[in-house]
């Protein structure tokens, strides 16, 4: 079958004064019956192409599910009056939502069931399930789309009855103490940013605006504090924060500035009894713990309760009555600090001798404990959930994600390396494979990157790479600037003009797995994913020799064309992070890395590109483009291939089984290119 060739209709782009031709700019047309015919052309294409791993994509997609509990069922927490899990049953794709009154062995209500709201819809999301101080509502929010544009329901629990139905919103939301006031966001309908923050009375039906956010760069969140006293009104861009309050009691108050928004300034408050314990980078690059009372939030009556360090990124303060918790990276790491309110102590939890882990915080909704949830995995540690008490300083294990069928830690080996950068930066690699599997330089391996956004992809486990290992994979992480994996600097030196540090990184990380003799490049794959899947964009132009596989999921590729449109979703709000293309610096160092650009007559790897058609972060266009213009103009014969799901967005399909059907197309795709080895 030969692949679809994408009609050229040569359209003239400006931008910074500069001219450029683009033959596939019609693929945006939505509405267009040649776009749909073109993507399901593709996605026939994809289909042929890969006929001959049906069954192997059947048997790996069976193989992973079966691997899930079936009737599996969250560690239960306990907030006003009630304990709250969720648990799946068996062959259903979605969770049910429980409560359980004042003990464990009361009789279980049920909340929500994903599987019936799922009925007849392709796609289902459900997200931010707040309960009402009287334990008597529960507003939810659903996208039936993937667009992350949110519905909000309001459920009155003892009929079942669904009262309020509230469209156009982010999902963000908080209840106020009289049970009648639900506070949210809303989204611009064509830019989809999220700029007012409106009340909506249920005893009346009527919606109120509170706050509009003119500045584009700026979004609008809210959320109720864990000490129920408070309601937070967050606006926020890529570089500045700026949070109002209201207390909880007085729902037709006015909400008041802590402190107004400054360029580079970022300030994350909590509430605790009649203080702000405030995250910051106020003259502290990788942010300090500071405190001020609720009367005088002002910056200038800031105190300082943990300094600034410059080899430790803080994260997160989590505060209980006797006791502060933080979430710090060291080296990589997450590490948990525990600070006695009382007592000189200070320490941190000792997670073994895992090279590579990650361990948060997790549900901790009292002050009055001394018990301490958290989560903790590693590449080879299923996932586990337990409870630490300060006081003592004793370990108890919740639970730990059970593999069925079996899975044993023993046969795994993971660990880190260090790649050397051009400029003789040390990039960091967490690494697994099996024991068993030689390291000869044939091993297949998986390299993944993202680097963006401060965002970090930690060495948690993924029951689904189980099925890639035992098939003599080996998969690595390349921790490339852009995240915020050694703090706050490794971001700054991955973005805007210092971008093209994370495509050279992602290559050093790539020829320093081969110089050890794990892949060489015919063995050696990569895969990203968003802003990652720009990285593989970058790379396969940059060092097209260098993978024999690469995996691009809802790739952002069309830098310069999407960053010139404001009227896009994200657009303004992200100039902050690629930078302005309307203006000359920034349009240059782009135009020299945009996937998109840059692709040229050469020969490329065998490529697999994923996209969604209702994706309102990367638009289906952008690797639909790519996908077209590479068929146009490389050199080879490898596989290239393009597969959207025309039911899903950015982050594909919907329910706890059937994306996995994604993951085996994936996966098989890599052992079919392998075999050709």
């Amino acid at each position: 079958m030969k692949p679809p060739i994408a009609q050229k209709i040569p359209t003239e782009l400006k931008t910074a004064g500069h001219f450029r031709i683009d033959p596939w700019f019609w693929l945006k047309e939505r509405d267009n019956p040649q776009v749909i015919h073109y993507l399901k052309e593709e996605n026939a294409y994809t289909k042929a192409m890969m006929k001959d791993t049906k069954k192997l994509q059947k048997q790996l997609f069976e193989e992973i599910t079966s691997r899930i509990k079936p009737d599996d069922q969250s560690v239960p927490f306990f907030h006003n009056g009630y304990w709250y899990y969720s648990r799946f049953e068996a062959d259903n794709e979605y969770a049910v939502d429980c409560r359980k009154k004042g003990t464990l062995d009361a009789k279980e209500e049920l909340l929500l069931n994903g599987n019936e709201l799922a009925r007849d819809l392709a796609y289902l999301e459900i997200d931010n399930i707040e309960i009402s101080p009287d334990n008597q509502l529960m507003a939810y929010c659903v996208d039936t789309a993937g667009s992350h544009l949110y519905t909000i329901f309001v459920k009155h629990l003892p009929t079942g009855k669904i009262l309020a139905e509230i469209d156009g919103t982010s999902g963000s939301l908080a209840w106020a103490d009289d049970n009648q006031t639900l506070f949210y966001c809303a989204k611009d309908a064509t830019t989809l940013r999220s700029d007012r923050l409106l009340k909506y009375r249920l005893d009346s039906g009527t919606t109120t605006e509170i706050f509009s956010e003119k500045d584009e760069m700026f979004d609008v969140g809210v959320f109720r504090q864990k000490s129920e006293k408070m309601i937070f009104l967050e606006v926020e861009s890529n570089s500045a924060t700026e949070y109002y309050y209201l207390h909880t009691d007085n729902p037709d108050g006015k909400f008041r500035l802590i402190y107004p928004r400054e360029k580079n300034l970022e300030y994350h408050p909590t509430h605790f009894k009649d203080k702000f314990y405030i995250i910051t980078n106020y003259r502290a690059k990788n942010f300090r713990l500071m405190e001020t009372s609720v009367d005088h939030p002002e910056k200038k009556a800031w105190k300082e309760v943990v300094a600034h360090r410059d080899d430790v990124l803080l994260e997160e303060v989590e505060l209980f009555n006797d006791f502060i918790v933080l979430s710090e990276r060291k080296n990589g790491l997450l590490q948990l600090r525990v600070i006695s309110q009382n007592t000189p102590d200070d320490y941190y939890l000792n997670f073994g001798d895992d090279e590579v882990y990650t361990a948060e915080l997790s549900d901790n909704p009292a002050f009055d404990t001394h018990l301490l949830r958290v989560e903790y995995s590693s590449l080879t540690t299923p996932q586990t959930v337990l409870d630490f008490d300060m006081l003592t300083r004793e370990k108890v294990i919740l639970k730990r994600q059970e593999i069925v069928g079996g899975y044993e830690p023993d046969e795994y080996t993971s660990r880190r390396l260090y790649a050397r950068a051009n400029d003789g930066t040390a990039i960091p690699i967490s690494l697994v494979h099996r024991k068993d599997t030689p390291v000869n330089g044939k091993m297949p391996m998986l390299l993944y990157g993202y680097g963006a956004y401060g965002y970090n992809i930690d060495p948690d486990f993924r029951i689904s790479l189980i099925s890639l290992l035992d098939r003599g994979f080996g998969f690595a992480i390349a921790h490339v600037r852009g995240s915020q994996y050694l703090g706050r600097e490794w971001y700054d030196n991955g973005k805007m003009l210092n971008k093209r540090n994370t495509f050279t990184d992602f290559i050093a990380c790539a020829e320093h797995l081969a110089a050890q003799h794990y892949p060489s490049p015919e063995h050696l794959y990569a895969m990203g994913a968003s802003a990652g899947g720009l990285l593989m964009g970058a790379v396969v132009n940059m060092r097209p020799d260098l993978f024999n596989g690469v995996i691009a999921d809802v790739p952002f590729v069309d830098v310069i064309t999407t960053m010139s449109d404001t009227s896009m979703p994200l657009t303004v709000g992200e100039f902050d992070e690629w930078g302005n293309p309307e203006e000359e610096e920034f349009y240059q160092y782009m135009m020299s890395y945009s996937p998109y650009d840059n692709v040229k007559a050469q020969d490329y790897p065998n490529i697999l590109v994923t996209t969604g058609l209702n994706d309102s972060q990367v638009q289906y266009w952008e690797p639909a483009k790519w996908v077209a213009k590479l068929r146009d103009m490389k050199t080879d014969q490898n596989l290239l291939l393009l597969q959207t799901n025309m039911d899903a967005g950015h982050g594909g399909a919907s329910g706890r089984y059937e994306s996995f059907k994604e993951t085996a197309l994936e996966y098989t795709f890599l052992l079919k290119i392998e075999k050709k080895r």
